[in-house]
Order: structure tokens, then C-alpha cells, then sequence
């Protein structure tokens, strides 16, 4: 609450409580934000445990009310951009799992998956106007961060490696397939899910919230989109993978170190060690 002081005569001061907070202008969204979460959650347990075609179903209609509730809530820009980047996750589980991939070869799949991801992003970003240098497209110390995110990502691919022990690819190692998994993995799955969750959701929650609930609440979305692993060590490995990721992101202010971090991570867990320990 804001205190005010008033020194009458008598020397006494008197203090008069001229609002309280929380207000309602804080707490109302927060409380549909937290309701958009729990609603993605839902709907994306729904579509790992129970059934795909209800999971799916079920983002449409959390996408359209979500468009809905926006213009009636009538809350301020911060709320507006928050509640916007966080529709994209239903819009990205609608894409990635309703459209015809079944034509395209399996080694097509992943940056065709994810090429929708950052089309879904760049629309939005086009849509909203957003600065592309704000949301961490950012040219300075780009060597650093990328040996910093290379660094970080090497012991997380380790690690969740032994978490979900992936199979070979191939029968065996071959430096092509490791290059090609690593563009694969740098500039599709990490781009298109560290814009999604750090550029996009982190940043517009951390506007609305605060840096430190900016990067819980994207952290934790971050691992609920990996429920469809079905492996409850991996949620909670991906959601400490998703606040590493954002503590880099807060820390640079650029999205390069994530995306290198992650990107990297993701090649050791599917390109090196299914070789060395099988």
C-alpha cells in the first residue's frame, strides 16, 4: 500500500492509506492469465494422455476464447500482448498436429514441423509490430553468447539423454547427419521454440508480471508442451531446461544464447550419444 505522511501542530504525524494493492487492475489479469495457462495445460494433457482428436478440439475453442475474452476484458496493452502471445501455444498445437505431413519424408518432418512454428511467430510479431531488436535479435557480443549457449547446452543434452534414452537415427555415425542435425536443430526447433516461449511469451509476461514470474510462467508452459513425452523426469527436466533457457535470455537480452543452448543440446541428445551408448 502507499503511505502518505501529515505533520499536524501538535507534532503527531498521521498516516492515510491512499490505495491498497493488490488492486483489482492487478489481480483480474493475472487470474485470466493463470486461467489461459491451466487451460493449455488441460488441453495439452488431453492431447498426450487421453485423445489427439479431442486435444486438438479443444485448442481451437482455448484459441477462440481466448480471442473473445481479449477485447471484453478490456485490461491494458501488457495484459493484451501477454494473453495474445500466450494464444499462439493452442495455435502451434493446432498446426503441428492437424495438418497433412503425412506426404513429406520422415527427414522432412522436423523443420517442417517447426518452419509452421515461425511462421505462426513471424505473424504475430508482423501483426503486433514488434521491434525484432526487442524481442532479442540483437548483433552485440553474438560470439560470446554463442560459445555461452554451447556451453550451457552440452551438459543439458547430456543429461536428458539419460532421462529418455533416444534411439539411433542411423545404423551408424556420420559427420552429414551430425551437421544436418544441427541446422535442424539450431535454426528450427531452437529458433521457433525459444521465439515462441522466450521472445514472445517470456517477454510479454515479464512486462505484465515482473522479470522473475516472466520467466516462471513461460518456464512452465515450456514444459507442459512437452507432456506428449509421457515421462513425468522429463517434464520437470524440461521445465529447469526452460528456466536455464530464460535466465539466459533475461541475462543477454538476446535470443542467441537460448536458441545456440538449446539447438546444441537438443544435437547431443539425438545426434552423438544414441552412438556412443548403443
Amino acid at each position: 500500500m502507499a503511505l502518505s505522511g501529515v505533520k499536524p501542530a501538535s507534532g503527531f504525524v498521521v498516516v492515510t492509506i491512499n490505495h491498497m494493492i493488490p488492486s483489482s487492475r492487478r489481480v483480474y489479469p493475472a487470474l485470466i492469465i493463470v486461467a489461459i495457462c491451466l487451460g493449455i495445460a488441460f488441453c495439452e494433457w488431453v492431447f498426450a494422455y487421453r485423445d489427439v482428436a479431442y486435444g486438438i478440439i479443444l485448442a481451437l475453442f482455448l484459441a477462440l476464447i481466448i480471442y473473445i475474452v481479449i477485447p471484453i476484458a478490456k485490461m491494458g496493452p501488457a495484459f493484451t500482448d501477454c494473453a495474445e502471445s500466450l494464444v499462439l501455444i493452442p495455435l502451434y498445437i493446432l498446426f503441428t498436429s492437424s495438418l497433412p505431413w503425412f506426404f513429406l519424408s520422415q527427414q522432412l518432418l522436423l523443420p517442417a514441423v517447426y518452419s509452421a512454428v515461425l511462421a505462426l511467430c513471424v505473424w504475430h510479431i508482423y501483426r503486433k509490430n514488434i521491434s525484432l531488436h526487442d524481442i532479442g535479435f540483437r548483433r552485440d557480443k553474438m560470439l560470446g553468447y554463442v560459445l555461452m549457449g554451447a556451453v550451457v547446452g552440452i551438459p543439458l543434452g547430456i543429461v536428458e539423454y539419460f532421462i529418455i534414452t533416444p534411439t539411433a537415427a542411423f545404423p551408424t555415425f556420420e559427420i552429414k547427419y551430425l551437421a544436418r542435425d544441427l541446422v535442424y536443430m539450431v535454426a528450427f526447433v531452437g529458433l521457433g521454440e525459444e521465439l515462441l516461449f522466450r521472445g514472445l511469451i517470456q517477454r510479454d509476461m515479464t512486462s505484465l508480471f515482473g522479470w522473475k514470474w516472466g520467466l516462471l510462467g513461460a518456464s512452465l508452459m515450456f514444459g507442459v508442451m512437452h507432456l506428449t513425452w509421457r515421462s513425468v523426469p522429463e517434464l520437470g527436466f524440461t521445465f529447469f531446461a526452460g528456466m536455464v533457457f530464460g535466465y539466459l535470455y533475461y541475462r543477454t537480452r538476446s535470443l542467441v544464447a537460448p536458441v545456440i543452448a538449446h539447438g546444441v543440446g537438443n544435437t547431443v541428445l539425438v545426434a552423438i550419444l544414441p552412438y556412443i551408448f548403443t
